[in-house]
This record gives C-alpha cells, structure tokens and sequence, in this order.
C-alpha cells in the first residue's frame, strides 16, 4: 500500500508543479501582452482562474494526504494518549464523511449537471464540467489517504 501511496504523490506532486508552471506562463503571457500591446489576451484571465481551481483543490488534497494541513491542536494536547487517539480517529472519520458527500457525491453532481446543461467557459469553450471533475477527484485522493494513514 505504501508502494501505492507514493506513487500517487509523486503524480500529484508533478501534476502540482506543472500545473502552477503553467499558470505563471499564462500570467507572465497576459501581463506581457497587457502591457507591450496594450490589449490584454482573452483567454488568459479564465485560463488562470482555472488553474487556480486545480491547484488549489488538488493541493488540498495532497496536503491532507502528507498530513501537514493547518490544524488546531491545543486542546487535544492536554489529554491522555488514548483520547488523542480517539479524537485522532473521529476527526479522520469527520474528514472522510466531508470528503465522501461533499467532495465525491457533491462533485460529481455538480460535474454531471454542467455536463448535462451543456455549459461552457465564456471564453475557452471547454465543459467547465472538465473544470469541476477535480472536486470529485481530489474527494476520492483524500478519501484514500485518510483511509492508509495513521495520522488524522
């Protein structure tokens, strides 16, 4: 299982990177052409916007899969070991819930309805349902780690 696990993260991690790469190209992109042309591209402002929506969904996703999530651990502290543990596996089975009807179920309906409405981006003209399908699957990445993790 570990094997797998870092597998996964290796693939996120890249995706990450290549992901915000290409957001500063695009940034760098519309602020050059804003600034030489004097008329800014329009794609790049709904270009960034989605890459933002990726990235930062996704990160969430690996952050909450390396356990380095912000988290506020100053009651939890001031109890024994075995409630610790305790709050550790309630607060895992609270994550999963969210992460299962929020993320997953939530997700991929709000995936299926664009799909179905047949919507589309303004100015690229992609499904914003590829927009959305990171939601259901970054559900599904947290869903794992929480699951093959020891920490909350």
């Amino acid at each position: 299982m570990k094997e797998i696990r870092n597998k996964i993260d290796n693939i996120i991690r890249v995706t990450l990177v290549v992901i915000l790469s290409l957001m500063v190209i695009n940034v760098l992109y519309q602020v050059s052409t804003r600034y030489f042309t004097s008329n800014p591209s329009s794609f790049t402002d709904e270009l960034s916007r989605y890459f933002m929506i990726w990235l930062g969904i996704l990160g969430a996703a690996y952050v909450a899969g390396q356990s380095q999530h912000v988290a506020i651990d100053i009651l939890p502290k001031k109890f024994s070991p075995r409630v610790q543990s305790f709050l550790s596996s309630l607060v895992r089975c609270v994550v999963i819930a969210f992460a299962l009807f929020g993320l997953v179920i939530g997700g991929s309906n709000l995936v299926y309805i664009t799909f179905v409405l047949n919507q589309y981006s303004p100015s690229l003209q992609i499904p914003l349902g590829v927009v959305y399908l990171i939601i259901p699957i970054s559900g599904l990445l947290i869903i794992f780690y929480k699951l093959t993790s020891k920490h909350v």
